[in-house]
């Protein structure tokens, strides 16, 4: 197995966000980090469980990366996580917490629910958007990822 084809229009991002201005920066950080892979932006939790396990020909393949932060409405993120680590569809997908929360219980319970990563959102825009171009290029590009 080999890392995934960079800017490959099936291999989709999930970026589970309902802080439009987060969203906006990541989107942009993603776009000039070179990675034009699609993306699909689920603004709640309960939008994001009925993309992953309710819609037909995207259940079948899932997203390739998620991105998930903890502080949603509807459902929060580690509803979401714990659901789609229950499911044998998504058990492997890459999930990586992106958060504001500062709180030890959050990090303990994401990697316990098995989060792949746990990533505080920088203050500094800068910052922020090196730390998203970072996480696209390491899990789409330097990553060999699990057999779909």
């Amino acid at each position: 197995m080999s890392p995934l084809p960079l800017n490959d229009p099936e291999v989709v991002i999930a970026l589970v966000e309902d802080n439009p201005d987060d969203e906006k920066l990541a989107l942009r950080a993603l776009a000039r980090s070179g990675l034009s892979n699609p993306i699909v932006v689920l603004r709640d939790g309960r939008e994001a469980l009925d993309y992953f396990f309710g819609r037909g020909d995207q259940a079948d393949r899932g997203p390739h990366l998620v991105l998930l932060d903890l502080k949603l409405p509807e459902i929060d993120g580690l509803e979401v996580l714990r659901r789609l680590r229950g499911e044998p569809l998504t058990r492997l997908t890459p999930i990586v917490i992106l958060t504001s929360s500062i709180e030890e219980r959050d990090r303990v319970e994401s990697y316990g629910l098995g989060a792949n990563s746990y990533i505080q959102k920088p203050v500094d825009l800068g910052q922020f958007m090196d730390v998203i171009s970072q996480i696209g290029y390491y899990w789409l590009v330097v990553n060999v990822p699990p057999p779909r």
